[in-house]
């Protein structure tokens, strides 16, 4: 019979898996440890070998698509057995099929949906938005000015029942949490109904004017509709000519020079004031082209400037205030624009990991100053004879090995009911790679000279950045060390790697004043921070640690005694 290949789990943090890459196509002959395809998990891109012998007989999984692991990816059996037995057989689908299959289950229950459609209140009564448009009816509701408005108070409604109205007629000023701003009905027609007098509020999406064909019952739309809000007892009426006015077109949010006219208000189409305000043109100086001096789109690419009058020679003397008057300042028009990408496996591994990291384990940050003049010339003196070059991450790591040995707690694993006092110094190395950062282990740290500490770090950091990593590689650290003093960085805090119990973070090594002997002479001083987890280290246990680090570091020919 045919078998099913699962995604399988391939790290201790992987929930899903994404298909990189197929190496064989349906119809091939594959042979137990071939590999199939390959596998980009939260810390590596790994490569799936097949433990069958046969033909390949189905893909479940096209590339560069993600799926949970024990999720069925492949059938292999004998050429031209069914491989939907096999996976029926096994229990289930690939998560795409799944998804596909759940559809018909939710909707298969149709006087459930019909009963849905005829109690929701947001379509109109017994007519949904599609039907009501097909009558030419629009009902227009609250809409949402802004990120934080709940509701909105009509300031001010410029159109009246009975009256005719035009798709980019302004209809009311509505009075949010942030501004009022004017409120467009986008609809032909006659204005049937107004839902909310001038000072009462609506919530948002509640119904406020109707729009259609002339004579329309709208009882039926009213009998579905969301009811308005209460009068707004707390909000006083605003003399007419002192309200603020903007736009509910966020391009054209900024206010706008009114002309004369009936109603004291530029006449323009919403997309003529767009392009105006881009082009940062005045409407105030646009003659309109459109019935009764209306300004529309072509009246603002034809525009040109008035020329400015000649400067005349003047016998009058200046004034104080045209002599003060400020040059204008040139006007800068951006645009904004953006970038967006898929959240890789690595990075949303990272996310949750570290979230619940610094949400669950108390964290508490201890830094110390550590005088690395006589580090500086041991890591020079060491050079000379070592087949691998040392640097000063090494040392670090190598000292701070040899000081988790004197102080366990510092080395410890918090477990939930108990905690796990390590014996053995497991130290992982943060590498920062294109996708996130991994963390690498330098196992019995204590125990390895620094060239082979120096030269495992090195092929760590090559296996990291080209995403050649094993579990076993990242599995079972003890403690966690991050540098960045190669950025530049003089100090910083990081995130515990649970379970450890902390993790020290590295700042690079500056040339600064210190005092030696009573007097003030150049030295050169590293920072570090250890983070600690309170639940198992105290700020004791975790000052006298670094203590022992900083002595180790100071006089670093005891990290070879």
């Amino acid at each position: 019979m045919a078998e099913v290949v699962r995604m399988p789990k391939m790290s201790d943090t992987m929930t899903e898996g994404v298909l990189a890459k197929w190496h064989v196509k349906v119809g091939d002959k594959v042979k137990s440890g071939d590999v199939l395809a390959e596998v980009e998990t939260d810390k590596a891109t790994m490569d799936l070998e097949s433990y069958e012998e046969g033909v390949l007989l189905h893909i479940g999984v096209e590339e560069g698509k993600g799926v949970p692991i024990d999720a069925i990816i492949a059938v292999i059996g004998k050429e031209g057995e069914d491989f939907q037995a096999a996976i029926d057989a096994a229990g289930g689908t690939n998560g795409t099929a799944e998804k596909t299959e759940e559809k018909p289950a939710e909707t298969s229950e149709t006087p459930k949906t019909e009963e849905k459609k005829e109690e929701a209140p947001a379509q109109g009564g017994a007519l949904s938005e599609d039907e009501l448009t097909a009558k030419g009816i629009t009902v227009i509701r609250m809409p949402l000015l802004s990120d934080t408005m709940t509701e909105g108070v009509i300031a001010e409604w410029h159109k009246k029942v009975g009256d005719k109205v035009k798709d980019d007629d302004v209809l009311a000023d509505v009075e949010t949490d942030k501004a009022t701003m004017e409120v467009m009905g986008y609809a032909t027609g006659t204005l049937l109904h107004i839902g909310v007098e001038k000072g009462a509020a609506a919530k948002v999406n509640g119904i406020i004017a109707i729009v259609g064909p002339e004579g329309t019952d709208v009882s039926g739309i009213l009998a579905g509709g969301s009811a308005p809000a209460a009068k707004a007892d707390s909000k006083e009426e605003a003399p007419k000519e002192e309200k603020q006015t903007s736009y509910a077109d966020a391009s054209a949010a900024a206010p706008v020079a009114e002309s004369s006219s009936s109603d004291s208000r530029v006449k323009a189409s919403p997309l003529a004031k767009k392009i105006a305000k881009d082009k940062g043109i005045d409407l105030a100086q646009v003659s309109g082209s459109a019935e009764g001096g209306r300004i529309i789109k072509k009246d603002i690419e034809n525009y040109k400037p008035a020329a400015a009058p000649d400067k005349k020679e003047s016998t009058a003397p200046a004034t104080p205030a045209e002599k003060a008057a400020p040059a204008p300042l040139p006007q800068f028009i951006g645009e904004e624009k953006f970038t967006e990408k898929p959240v890789s496996q690595m990075r949303k591994v990272i996310a949750k990991r570290l979230s619940e990291s610094l949400f669950t384990a108390p964290h508490f940050y201890l830094t110390m100053s550590i005088d690395m003049d006589k580090a500086i010339e041991a890591r020079a003196r060491i050079n000379e004879y070592a087949p691998s070059k040392v640097s000063f991450n090494d040392l670090v790591l190598k000292a701070t090995a040899i000081a988790l040995k004197q102080h366990p707690v510092v080395n410890s694993s918090w477990l939930g009911d108990k905690i796990r006092y390590n014996e053995h110094v497991n130290i992982g190395v943060a590498v920062a790679v294109e996708d996130g950062l991994l963390v690498p282990v330098v196992r019995f740290a204590d125990g390895k000279s620094l060239t082979r500490i120096s030269a495992e770090v090195k092929d760590f950091a090559q296996k990291a950045k080209a995403k050649k990593l094993q579990p076993s590689d990242w599995e079972g650290s003890t403690f966690t060390i991050s540098n960045l003093g190669m950025f530049g960085i003089d100090e910083f805090t990081a995130i515990i790697n649970t379970p450890d119990s902390c993790i020290l973070a590295v700042g690079g090594i500056s040339q600064v004043p210190v005092v030696k002997n009573g007097a003030v002479v150049p030295g050169n001083v590293m920072k570090v921070t250890l983070s600690c987890d309170h639940r198992t280290v105290d700020g004791a246990s975790g000052s006298a640690f670094l203590q022992t680090l900083k002595a180790l570091l100071e006089e670093p020919v005891r990290l070879l005694a």
